[in-house]
């Protein structure tokens, strides 16, 4: 069969593009360069938080003016992310550099000094995040390793080794909220990477390199894992034991605990092997049964109306019925707004706009996303301006 030239591979991929919503956006302006990073409060839903290539981070009310209710110019370095202490938003760690600091904002002064400092990863930290019991930190750094910090001792706990997990960058790591001692980070190396932390090892790694993704972008765009995205504990008996994760320009979502439970079989399995008889043939009994035992990932993509470029950044929605939607920015200039909850099996659907809800058209490439619900259901979108964006969903 003669394979389809690039230009008419392209071309089709355009047309199966739904149409862009254009939506009116607030603007905060407080950064004096690009944007990087920004988190709304689950305490206060009308305060969000911002940090870009500035090296500070800027408190917005939207109550209140565009301009920032607190600025803090707290590095010379670009905070490329950030997070609030879970259960006290009061304090913010922000990472820049190969350095996290902790911050007090109630602490309002013209120099700010951090309440905490922590040195531990070897070269520029990608995220950093914070566990629901404000016991830990994870930070994924271009070495490829995660930093696991206690930071009720203040002191490293973790080092989650390039390599036994990643061979390049790590960009994203994410707690699991619904296991104690278990992360799950993403790297350039196309791996997704699920750690049981206290012992410092990986159980289970996903190469997204290796499946075959029906994105024409694809052909340009390689499974680079930039953006994870976990439900909030509270969204997880509705929504149950997932991850959507970006790789490349398209987005799955995978079924966590079938995933586990299918390494549990196969560790099981491989310990009775010796045991076992061979079958006629010499083939061992046994062998594929958990591989077939995982659910099928739900798969987002051009052909869905999905992104043509690379996922920046990724988040279940925080308004309305929360985590009813995903919501998808990427280096297309483009934000996707997935009624995933429509999507029950894989590779089926009741119609295009049945999944995606919303195509909207920003100015320049995504950086950031959050969802926060504040007299209206807002999305907040930080590109590579200089301004954040506020768009009203409702």
């Amino acid at each position: 069969m003669a394979s389809v030239p690039v230009e008419a591979e392209a071309e089709r991929t355009l047309n199966l593009q739904p149409p862009e919503t254009k939506l009116k956006a607030r603007r905060l302006k407080g950064h004096k360069d690009s944007v990087n990073c920004c988190i709304a409060s689950p305490q206060n839903p009308r305060i969000i938080v911002t940090s870009g290539e500035d090296g500070r981070v800027c408190w917005f009310d939207l109550r209140c003016n565009d301009e920032p209710q607190i600025a803090m110019d707290v590095s010379d370095d670009p905070i490329l992310s950030l997070c609030f202490k879970s259960g006290n938003e009061d304090n913010i760690y922000v990472s820049s550099g190969k350095e996290i600091k902790c911050f007090d904002v109630r602490l309002a002064t013209t120099k700010w000094e951090p309440l905490e400092n922590y040195n531990y990863n070897k070269e520029e930290i990608n995220k950093v995040t914070c566990n629901s019991k404000s016991s830990f930190l994870a930070a994924a750094d271009d070495s490829g390793e995660v930093k696991i910090i206690d930071i009720r001792q203040h002191c490293l706990y973790k080092t989650l080794r390039a390599e036994t997990g990643h061979t390049s960058i790590c960009s994203t790591v994410e707690f699991l909220p619904w296991r104690s001692w278990e992360v799950i980070s993403g790297g350039l190396d196309s791996t997704l990477v699920l750690w049981e932390f206290s012992k410092a090892r990986p159980y289970k790694v996903l190469n997204f390199g290796n499946v075959s993704n029906s994105g024409a972008g694809q052909c340009f765009n390689p499974s680079l894992i930039h953006a994870i995205a976990v439900p909030e504990i509270d969204m997880v008996d509705k929504l149950g034991k997932i991850c959507a994760v970006a790789g490349g320009d398209v987005i799955n979502v995978i079924d966590i605990e079938s995933e586990i439970a299918a390494v549990r079989s196969k560790s099981s399995s491989n310990t009775r092997k010796g045991s076992q008889s061979r079958l006629k043939g010499g083939s061992s009994s046994n062998n594929t049964d958990a591989d077939d035992n995982v659910k099928k990932r739900l798969q987002f993509d051009y052909t869905i109306g999905g992104h043509t470029s690379a996922v920046s950044s990724l988040a279940f929605s925080m308004f309305g019925e929360r985590g009813k939607f995903l919501i998808s920015g990427g280096n297309d200039k483009l934000v996707k707004v997935w009624n995933w909850s429509r999507y029950t099996d894989a590779g089926s659907s009741d119609g295009n706009n049945d999944i995606l809800h919303l195509n909207i058209g920003v100015p320049q490439k995504v950086n950031w996303l959050c969802t926060t619900s504040a007299d209206t259901d807002n999305l907040v979108v930080c590109d590579t301006s200089k301004t954040v964006k506020v768009h009203s969903l409702t």
